[in-house]
């Protein structure tokens, strides 16, 4: 099952077990079940802690628990954690073994806490990049935790569940039978569900916090670039971030970032959060802006208010929000997100697998969606609003070479239709006839580009029409003092190498502005 490769990387990792566990597998006469009783005999012949039995009764087969004796966790796999799970694997392997986990004392403490009965299911896809964050989640909050039980199961090979459940986007995630939430959570978002105290709490100490010279707003490439530029030079510098990575977590494939060949958003991400921890920098997560209130006078303090009730001062600032997924706005759009509407063709497309689809949007995004999708489902219909496709010529050629697509120019989806719990078709605009056309379809992948997220800003701030903050060659936007970069600039070319130069800049001139003005 592993190649030789990969059980040198493994066995390497398995010396950190400390304490003997078994895996229990359930298995019946299918082929899954032999591929992934091969892959446990391949894990337990690489550490002489860890012991086999294929006795399981679970009732979802192929399936395996850790057990550690003496310990009562609660911690399974439904199918076989290969692709992006294969992390989650490993790391289940190392914490059921007693490998202490990196999470911050105070979850840790946080969840060891929790009192009642969780028992959650996780349903994910193997080309999920944004499932392995949930499902580490809550593996070690099983570890941790006797009262937290966890179950991961793939989507695809357990269909029928998928089906009862309606399940058309993942990560999904059920709590004692009822849906708890979709997309991507780690330990500290989920924690914040679970207990409604701690987000009050938190709120309260961070508006105690003493004002900072600098504080960026936004943890994608911008906002970890700033910071980290403004820490080296030895002043007060804190990050707040909705969710620390931003957009760049939602990016599957990534070959264009200078000295890094390849590599996959969700790494990227985690990269620039532990460049960012080897500074002086206080990183406040879980941190939505919803208003700015700019310092009253010269050489004054600006505050920052945020969802979670709490507030932040801070001499300069710099705005790194970053942008995300365009809407269509149309009927029936929010009503089936999540049944049936997605806007990660990698996440969600094996959920679909025989199924039709439509893809909007004509550029390199819906292109791509529209060949990644084609090897999945049966049939994927291709709409653009202009009277012809935008992508690269390269890609273009590729997709008018698949069979089980289709295109269709210069057409406005007005309508997303289903039947109250699912997608079941749209209607588009004919934009040369003006009649209206319906589509028959299961799933709908909306790939139209992007928008700012700048609403908080609006009336404060000086905004381009389309939303972006209207920055200078310095970085610096309408206000003195503070300062924008990234995707929610009027700066060109939203890329991933560019945000991270934008982002040095801006807090370069942050701190030139601190040391004139004072």
């Amino acid at each position: 099952m592993l190649d030789a490769t990969l059980k040198t990387q493994l066995k390497a990792y398995l010396e950190k077990v400390t304490q003997p566990f078994e895996i229990v597998a359930s298995l019946d006469d299918s082929d899954k079940s032999r591929e992934l009783s091969g892959l446990l005999h391949d894990i337990v012949g690489l550490s002489d802690k860890i012991s086999l039995r294929e006795d399981g009764r679970d009732s979802r087969t192929p399936s395996f628990a850790l057990n550690r004796p003496g310990a009562d966790i609660g911690l399974r796999f439904a199918g076989i954690p290969m692709g992006h799970e294969f992390t989650s694997l490993v790391l289940a392997l190392l914490q059921v073994g007693g490998h202490p986990s990196k999470l911050a004392a105070e979850l840790i403490e946080q969840i060891q806490g929790l009192d009642g009965q969780f028992n959650f299911e996780t349903y994910f896809s193997l080309s999920c990049q944004n499932c392995p964050d949930v499902v580490q989640a809550l593996n070690l909050m099983a570890v941790l935790n006797p009262n937290i039980r966890h179950v991961a199961i793939d989507g695809a090979l357990f269909q029928a569940e998928v089906e009862q459940r309606q399940i058309m986007s993942v990560p999904s995630i059920y709590l004692n039978g009822e849906l708890f939430g979709q997309g991507r959570m780690d330990a500290e978002q989920i924690l914040a569900k679970l207990d409604s105290g701690a987000s009050a709490r938190d709120a309260e100490k961070l508006s105690a916090k003493q004002a900072f010279d600098v504080l960026v707003v936004g943890g994608g490439p911008a906002g970890a670039a700033a910071a980290i530029y403004a820490a080296r030079k030895g002043i007060r510098t804190g990050v707040a971030a909705e969710r620390f990575g931003g957009q760049v977590l939602d990016t599957m494939a990534i070959e264009n970032f200078i000295s890094v060949q390849e590599t996959e958003g969700p790494k990227l991400a985690r990269a620039l959060e532990e460049h960012v921890k080897q500074y002086q920098v206080d990183i406040m997560n879980l941190q939505r802006a919803s208003a700015l209130i700019p310092a009253k006078t010269a050489g004054g303090l600006h505050e920052v208010q945020f969802d979670s009730g709490a507030s932040l001062r801070a001499k300069t600032l710099i705005l790194a929000t970053g942008a995300r997924w365009r809407e269509m706005n149309v009927p029936g759009e929010q009503q089936y997100r999540g049944r049936g509407v997605a806007y990660c063709p990698h996440c969600d497309g094996p959920l679909f697998k025989g199924k039709r689809v439509a893809v909007i949007g004509g550029g390199n995004s819906g292109v791509e969606a529209a060949i990644d999708l084609a090897g999945i489902v049966a049939q994927v219909t291709l709409i653009e609003f202009d009277s012809q496709l935008r992508a690269d010529a390269v890609l273009q050629r590729k997709l008018f070479s698949l069979a089980n697509v289709s295109v269709i120019t210069s057409a406005l989806t007005s309508e997303v239709q289903g039947d109250g719990q699912k997608v079941t078709g749209l209607v588009y605009k004919d934009r040369n006839s003006s009649e209206f056309n319906s589509l028959e379809l299961e799933g709908i992948f909306v790939q139209i580009g992007l928008l700012p997220n700048s609403d908080w800003l609006k009336g404060v701030i000086e905004l381009s029409p389309r939303g972006e903050i209207i920055v200078d060659s310095r970085g610096e936007t309408s206000l003195p003092g503070i300062f924008a970069a990234g995707d929610v600039t009027t700066v060109p070319y939203k890329q991933i190498v560019i945000a991270v130069g934008e982002g040095a800049k801006a807090s370069l001139s942050a701190f030139d502005h601190l040391i004139r003005s004072n």
